[in-house]
């Protein structure tokens, strides 16, 4: 059973998320919050899989709500997903640099809705490599213009501990692509390429892949202008 938190400062959302949420028999919604700090506390009682989380909320908006259920050590299980109106919006990138695990718009179908969340809920992906490099590259280019923060604290250090095949990895996940992807462009077995996908996200420290992505543009791996 995977287990949801809906944080929603519109009662109607929340109502119609929990509809098609509760009608699915693998997924139990656990709890709804009217604001960050309320998702904060009921994230903290409850430790849902995953919650849906809306940036803008009145008090503690949802990047901080993010920021304070990724620190938390009891909720190290407990995967954010961003609920926004635009693909690009201003506030996506410091999301994933906080550690949300992805994002989905909120007129998203409810097929790809609820896929993402049992792809999340799994550890997999929840960015679509067209849509990964569309928003990361967006913000990226912001943050090389001082807008949309700066390089991780270690990122020199700990880029000396990857392999060159890590690497290589590395910049392929940057460049959104899934590890089926990568094993056909390195010659490789998916298999493979998932476990160098692993062992980089350990010794970078990285949460999950979403976070991958944005230390391969942050560390200077891999540039917007490549990718056209």
């Amino acid at each position: 059973m995977i287990t949801v938190l809906l944080a929603d400062d519109q009662a109607l959302v929340r109502a119609g998320f929990r509809a098609l949420l509760d009608a699915e028999p693998d997924i139990d919604v656990v709890g709804e919050a009217g604001d960050g700090l309320a998702a904060v506390s009921l994230a903290a009682q409850t430790r849902p899989d995953v919650v849906l989380m809306d940036i803008r909320m009145p008090g503690v908006d949802g990047l901080e709500a993010t920021r304070r259920i990724v620190a938390e050590p009891a909720l190290a299980a407990t995967r954010v997903v961003i609920l926004t109106t635009f693909e690009l919006d201003e506030y996506v990138f410091e999301a994933l640099r906080t550690g949300a695990s992805g994002f989905l718009v909120k007129d998203t179908e409810p097929v790809d809705l609820l896929r993402g969340i049992r792809a999340v809920a799994a550890g997999d992906a929840l960015l679509s490599p067209s849509v990964t490099r569309r928003v990361i590259g967006e913000f990226a280019t912001a943050a090389g213009r001082g807008r949309a923060g700066t390089p991780p604290d270690g990122a020199d250090r700990r880029l000396d501990q990857l392999t060159d095949r890590e690497r290589e990895v590395m910049v392929l996940v940057g460049e959104g692509l899934s590890n089926d992807e990568i094993a056909g462009r390195l010659l490789i077995s998916p298999a493979t390429a998932k476990t160098h996908v692993s062992r980089t996200m350990v010794k970078l420290g990285a949460r999950d892949r979403a976070q991958l992505v944005v230390f391969a543009y942050e560390a200077g791996l891999i540039r917007p202008g490549w990718l056209a």
